[in-house]
């Protein structure tokens, strides 16, 4: 086996007991890299040289019996929406190739504290703000699978990286989906963190974010095995006086039994941007569920219109706020392709919402409140909550930007991905099965806040019984 083709876990203790050093894996990384990276685009910029610097740091570090940390010696990935000190946070957007950043956003530096090596930067949409992964100034990412389809976004890059082999992990962000999705769609895992466990900062050090970019932005980890999810997510939660937020590091729920109970949702049952699903994506959430019955979980299909409501609710909270500053930045700055995504998304949120006034938006944040109630007295008897990652399957590049109506269908078939945020949980996306386009269809994990661990336990049945092997070849070179 190369190098590159190891999990996380299997190069850090590779790199640790001397099997080989931290250069050799980064030069491994770096020629998979040149390799692959042509076909499907998902790293835009490479740091070989820098890499290779830390490698041999990394690799002194040991020599001289240095404490090292859980990545020491492990490329990474991070997004090119994620501060990184001296190179320019671009968000995807040609106009901001001169915003550069100052300092390291907490995740980024939290993972490089741990011994990390930085190989490159991924792909993303325009402001991160898309299911797809392509703008015009770095071009489109490719799904490893079938490049017809997309890889997902906003961290689409980050995803079809792992998936490839170029990175053992790769730093995702998550408002509505960005790092459940992509990882799914592309093959991998995904997690989003409970609120509170990662600390990040979205934006500038100067800048206030929305409050829904505060409420709803979370960071994490995309890796190709669970396991190294958890490697991640270990080096990610540390304290960093810059996110005032992020300061648990435990919960004071009662654990959930070992094989907690879990409540499988197929769809909302709602109409509009509530959400509804396909045939082929209920049949990957009854797969997963059939596969955690066999490993002895008490399973459930159950109706739970809540998380319909709190899909609905995040586009009025998020898009109501965004249109305050965001619209006239989109029409100043954002590519053509972009632009004509945002106007459909915009006029199916007025088809839905008509004009959402000042009480109506505070009454949006009050409701908030009260789902989340709702949504811990049910989790305090299904532990966990099994979905579809999305309500379709990956769909066919650029449909998300075909018609106002099919928009809007698209709005509605990412019920799963929205509610979480506003409900404030930790959920982790995955494969299932290769759907019929080739490209993989995925299911959600959610738990209670704090309780990745019993997350991440489910997950590992799912992605035992699912052996989707990676890291892939891409699909066009085949």
């Amino acid at each position: 086996m190369e190098i590159w083709q190891m999990s996380a876990m299997d190069m850090a203790r590779g790199v640790r007991t001397g099997a080989f050093s931290s250069a050799e894996a980064t030069r491994s990384v770096l020629a998979r890299i040149e390799q692959v990276n042509g076909k499907a685009n998902a790293l835009v910029e490479v740091r070989a040289d820098e890499a290779l610097h830390a490698a041999r740091a990394a690799d002194d570090r040991l020599r001289r019996g240095a404490p090292l940390g859980p990545l020491h010696g492990v490329p990474v990935t991070f997004k090119v929406n994620t501060n990184v000190a001296g190179l320019p946070t671009t968000e995807g957007v040609a106009a901001y190739t001169g915003h550069v950043a100052t300092e390291n956003d907490p995740q980024v530096s939290s993972w490089l504290d741990a011994g990390a090596i930085f190989v490159g930067r991924t792909n993303s949409p325009p402001f991160a703000t898309r299911w797809t992964t392509e703008n015009d100034l770095y071009g489109a990412t490719v799904n490893p699978w079938n490049p017809a389809v997309t890889p997902g976004g906003s961290s689409g890059g980050a995803a079809a990286a792992v998936a490839l082999g170029m990175c053992a992990l790769a730093q995702g962000s998550d408002i509505g989906g960005s790092i459940r999705y992509p990882a799914a769609c592309c093959g991998v895992a995904g997690l989003r963190p409970t609120p509170g466990r990662v600390p990040a900062w979205s934006g500038s050090p100067s800048f206030d974010p929305p409050m829904a970019v505060q409420a709803f932005v979370e960071q994490g980890p995309i890796a190709r095995t669970v396991a190294d999810l958890r490697l991640g997510l270990r080096a990610m939660e540390t304290y960093d006086a810059r996110d005032p937020r992020a300061v648990a590091v435990a919960s004071r729920i009662p654990g959930s039994p070992e094989r907690p109970r879990v409540a499988v949702v197929t769809d909302p049952g709602g109409p509009g941007l509530r959400g509804s699903s396909t045939p082929e994506s209920v049949e990957a959430a009854r797969t997963a569920a059939a596969w955690l019955a066999d490993a002895g979980y008490a399973v459930e299909e159950v109706e739970l219109p809540l998380l319909g409501e709190a899909a609905r609710l995040w586009w009025l909270l998020a898009l109501t706020e965004f249109e305050i500053g965001m619209v006239a930045e989109v029409e100043r700055v954002g590519d053509p392709d972009f632009r004509r995504f945002f106007d459909l998304m915009y006029a199916a949120y007025r088809e839905e919402f008509g004009q959402v006034d000042l009480p109506g938006f505070v009454a949006g944040w009050a409701r908030r409140g009260m789902l989340r109630r709702e949504m811990s007295l049910f989790a305090d008897r299904h532990h966990l909550v099994l979905t579809p990652v999305s309500g379709e399957p990956p769909f066919t590049m650029g449909a998300d930007a075909e018609s106002a109506g099919r928009t809007a269908e698209l709005m509605g078939r990412q019920w799963p991905l929205m509610s979480v945020p506003v409900l404030g949980l930790p959920a982790l996306g995955l494969p299932v099965a290769l759907g019929t386009s080739g490209a993989p269809v995925g299911v959600q994990v959610i738990g209670r806040p704090f309780e990745e661990e019993a997350v991440f336990t489910a997950a590992e049945v799912i992605e035992a019984r699912a052996a989707l092997a990676t890291p892939v070849e891409p699909a066009g070179a085949r």
